[in-house]
């Protein structure tokens, strides 16, 4: 139960604004959550199941539910022409497995990716097909084809249901700096990436970070993470509402996070519902995350930042014309997210966020809250412009790098 204010009054219309809130999801979206039908093609319990009755040699694989060090020891003893085979026999397992080698991640996720196209192209084409479920066909169909494009990373793959999916941009195996974008609501497979409105789906967001990055810094080898891989809630309902999503996605991100290859430090990049999954991940991330950033937040799930139990430092913005300011942040009965991450008392840093124009103009170029980011994500932390003039979210960070 969140803390309200000392006055009496204000308690009891913060509660009752609370309720009211509540009560309008309810109306229009129901207890029952939306339930995604499965994608086309191998299903992920299957190519599970064959992976468990799959052998290298007369080697039985690893469980992939084992700790990614364990996962990466076993591909490191069977080498790259067994690792290959392995990709190109079990794509959906390899493609998803943390701690198997990237670039088997990324050939095993092409398989999937080719499969999904055949098996839509094959939906097209079926008569039964409904005029809506033929539409839906095409733009996953055209979905799949643009992931396989030439030089594209795909780093996870799963097409069932709405789909989830991450994808790289730079060399992630020799980066310094890793920067993960974890977006909000609505992000599935079809909203990965968008022509209209570029910067505000993931894959928009992390090609502007990482263009932002190489120009801070042009000698630092830096990576970005466009990370999908769980599932968001649909629409501002009472999923979005709750932290049930963000719980199973958090365990995702960092079982993610930890299998990440090398020793780079990495900053994550939470937009919207994304800093709930961050929020609740924060406590059990590994210490090489260093940066938690939260953009346009409905709340962490905590009264305080200290409450998060990371070394990470944390940050906050929140442009002007935001409409998440409007939402209660407060939580009632599990339904809210808690405390205002850009209320001082809250204890983050607070950046500047001009120019970023609403709730979804975070990553737009020639904004502050790009500048920011990629000042932190390269850690010039003296280049970050402050949301006060008195510069106090650059305190207590020694050296011109952050270190």
């Amino acid at each position: 139960m969140t803390s309200f204010d000392s006055s009496p009054t204000l308690s009891l219309w913060r509660l009752l604004l609370a309720l009211a809130v509540v009560f309008v999801m309810l109306a229009t979206t129901g207890w029952t959550t939306i339930s995604h039908q499965r994608g086309p093609g191998e299903s992920r319990q299957a190519a599970l199941a064959s992976w468990a009755h799959g052998r290298i040699g007369h080697r039985a694989l690893p469980d992939p539910a084992a700790p990614s060090r364990t996962i990466a020891d076993f591909f490191a003893s069977i080498g790259p022409t067994q690792g290959a085979f392995l990709a190109d026999a079990h794509p959906l397992v390899v493609g998803n497995l943390d701690g198997a080698p990237v670039t088997l991640r990324y050939r095993a996720n092409r398989v999937s990716l080719a499969r999904a196209l055949d098996s839509e192209r094959d939906r097209v084409d079926n008569a039964r097909l409904t005029a809506d479920g033929r539409r839906e066909a095409v733009r996953r169909a055209h979905r799949f084809a643009s992931l396989m494009e030439p030089g594209r990373q795909i780093l996870s793959f799963d097409p069932t249901g709405g789909g989830r999916m991450a994808e790289v941009m730079g060399d992630l195996e020799r980066a310094r700096r890793v920067s993960v974008i974890v977006p909000g609501v609505d992000t599935n497979l079809l909203t990965f990436q968008k022509t209209a409105r570029r910067y505000s789906a993931p894959v928009g967001m992390a090609q502007s970070l990482y263009a932002a990055e190489r120009r801070a810094a042009p000698g630092t080898r830096t990576a970005v993470i466009a990370w999908a891989d769980y599932t968001s809630p649909v629409g501002v309902g009472i999923d979005a509402a709750m932290g049930r999503l963000a719980s199973v996605g958090a365990v995702r991100l960092r079982a993610m996070t930890d299998a990440l290859p090398g020793d780079a430090r990495v900053s994550l990049f939470c937009h919207s519902y994304g800093s709930v999954l961050c929020g609740v991940a924060a406590s059990g991330l590994p210490s090489r995350v260093t940066d938690v950033v939260v953009a346009g937040s409905p709340g962490m799930r905590v009264e305080r930042a200290a409450e998060l139990s990371t070394r990470a430092r944390v940050w906050a913005m929140r442009d002007a014309d935001d409409w998440i300011a409007d939402v209660p942040h407060l939580a009632v009965g599990g339904v809210g997210h808690g405390a205002d991450p850009v209320e001082p008392e809250f204890g983050a840093r607070l950046l500047s966020a001009a120019g970023a124009k609403g709730h979804t103009g975070y990553f737009e170029p020639g904004t502050k809250s790009l500048d920011n980011f990629a000042a932190i994500g390269v850690g010039s932390y003296r280049n970050l412009t402050c949301a006060s003039v008195d510069s106090a979210c650059r305190n207590g960070i020694s050296g011109a790098d952050g270190s």
